[in-house]
């Protein structure tokens, strides 16, 4: 039977991104009755499935972005010699099983994942986009469910919506009293999750010396730069070596 597993022998090369999406994440939001058009409650159970894929699913991810139903991961090194079939299937599963946990859900759960491969400067590239994507999908969430308050069903929101630019979405919300600039940082930047190197001092009992010791602690950054501005850069460039 192993010779019909045609497409098990496909690797990957590292670096590469593995980009998770919920799967049919809006009857879930629906179900649980979540607030509109963000829910910090949800966004906080993200953020906990990518603690959980970074420091303890055994993937070992240099970080992960997150931002609505969307999870990227970033990979200098691969589990399961780079193939493809086990990377997705594995990270998808893992990220659904954390994120139930975390949101303590009774409502199945399902992430797609597809391998996206890199180099450490389309790594910059690859992230300042998911974050220029964080920040349409935001507007949007906003103006759509202005529209559904003022009376309006989901459908005809969304066509309204379609192919109107950033600037006017902005100016929509402008008029209704509304800045989209003072939402919080999460929902317009999305949060990353990475290893941080620490240095704490230590004492040697058989040198009699004192010494420093590196340390790795997994760190959520919810308050990031702009990934497209110099200092954004730079923050980037430093996690990603």
């Amino acid at each position: 039977m192993e010779n019909r597993e045609i497409f098990s022998s496909i690797t990957a090369l590292p670096p590469v991104f593995i980009r998770l999406d919920g799967r049919a994440f809006h009857r879930l939001t629906d179900s649980l009755g979540l607030e509109k058009p963000f829910d910090e409650f949800f966004h906080k159970a993200m953020v906990t499935a990518c603690t959980s894929l970074v420091a303890d699913s055994g993937l070992n991810p240099d970080l992960a972005f997150t931002f609505s139903d969307e999870i990227s991961l970033y990979f200098t090194k691969l589990p399961f010699s780079g193939r493809v079939e086990k990377l997705d299937s594995v990270a998808a599963s893992y990220a659904a099983s954390s994120f139930t946990l975390a949101l303590g859900a009774t409502t199945l759960v399902a992430f797609d994942a597809r391998v996206i491969p890199a180099t450490p400067e389309f790594a910059l590239e690859y992230l300042a986009n998911r974050q220029s994507e964080a920040w349409r999908n935001h507007i949007n969430a906003y103006c759509q469910q202005a529209l559904i308050e003022e009376g309006m069903d989901a459908k005809k929101a969304a066509e309204q919506l379609k192919g109107l630019q950033s600037k006017d979405l902005h100016e929509m919300m402008h008029v209704r009293g509304f800045n989209l600039a003072t939402t919080p940082a999460w929902q317009r930047r999305g949060t990353l999750v990475y290893k941080k190197i620490t240095e704490k001092e230590g004492f040697n009992p058989i040198t009699q010396e004192t010494v420093i010791a590196e340390r790795s602690a997994v760190t959520e950054e919810s308050d990031l730069p702009l990934f497209t501005s110099p200092d954004g850069q730079a923050f980037l460039r430093t996690l990603l070596g």
